[in-house]
């Protein structure tokens, strides 16, 4: 079965040995440099130079829009591997919204049961998430819970999150559904987990002793328009591959980076 058929029927992909690793080593040495505070971004102290990379990005959880700032992130978001899958599952054309570049330190918690069209929502069904593994991400770990095929519902209602140590306790947790298709989406380093934005998934607490870094960059299809962070058609965004049908209405400049709260 090919990938477009594969992802068709689950609404999600784990496609191994796509990003190389001296590439894993460049990224993980820029999330360093982002926590570290090489960059300005609020909440992000500088860093003492006796302070290990370790020490330093135990302290954070995730930051959003990373590529705004560092142009190893934003190169990230145009891996041409990842295009190539991006093309066969969306469409040739294809434009990025949102980058997130998660830690996950021992101990830290994942997020509850959700589905990303929620709160981005495309006009066409086509948002779709890249999940690049920095590390190996395991279910002891925190790797990403899926229900396969649960791509093909409509959205779930949601509720406030309940006390649960697994998750952040931050926004809402998706209700109404049976979890028990639920399976561990766990990806090697250098892996890409690609899930649609109807795709019902959570993540848990990380039990190891290290990291689950993970860079996720967030796609769809251009022809789509993007009713976002109160536009009519969010326009802050990257063209990855192919045509903007819309390039008459221009670009601009919304978002900026921002870190993620914890528990």
């Amino acid at each position: 079965m090919n990938l477009a058929k594969r992802y068709s029927q689950d609404g999600y992909l784990v496609v191994q040995g796509l990003v190389s690793g001296s590439e894993l080593e460049e990224l993980r040495a820029d999330t360093a440099a982002i926590f570290r505070g090489r960059y300005r971004v609020e909440g992000i102290v500088q860093a003492d130079d006796s302070e290990s990379d370790e020490a330093v990005l135990a302290k954070y959880l995730c930051i959003h829009q990373p590529h705004k700032i560092s142009e190893v992130q934003r190169k990230f978001i145009h891996h041409p591997k990842t295009v190539e899958v991006l093309k066969e599952i969306i469409g040739p054309d294809v434009k990025c919204m949102q980058s997130m570049l998660f830690v996950k330190p021992a101990g830290f918690p994942g997020q509850a049961w959700h589905q990303d069209e929620r709160y981005i929502p495309t006009e066409d069904r086509s948002l779709t998430g890249a999940w690049i593994a920095i590390d190996d991400a395991t279910v002891e770990n925190g790797c990403l819970w899926v229900i396969p095929g649960s791509h093909k519902w409509e959205l779930c209602a949601t509720a406030p999150q309940p006390a649960n140590e697994e998750y952040d306790g931050i926004g809402e947790i998706a209700i109404g559904f049976d979890d028990a298709g639920a399976i561990p989406a766990e990806a090697p380093s250098g892996s890409v987990v690609f899930f649609n934005g109807y795709l019902l998934h959570q993540s848990k607490r990380n039990r190891s002793n290290g990291f689950r870094r993970a860079l996720v960059n967030h796609y769809m299809s251009a022809r789509s328009r993007l009713r976002w962070c109160g536009r009519e058609d969010y326009r802050d965004i990257e063209m990855i591959c192919g045509v903007d049908p819309w390039a008459e209405r221009g670009l601009e400049q919304i978002a900026s980076p921002w870190l993620r709260p914890r528990s």
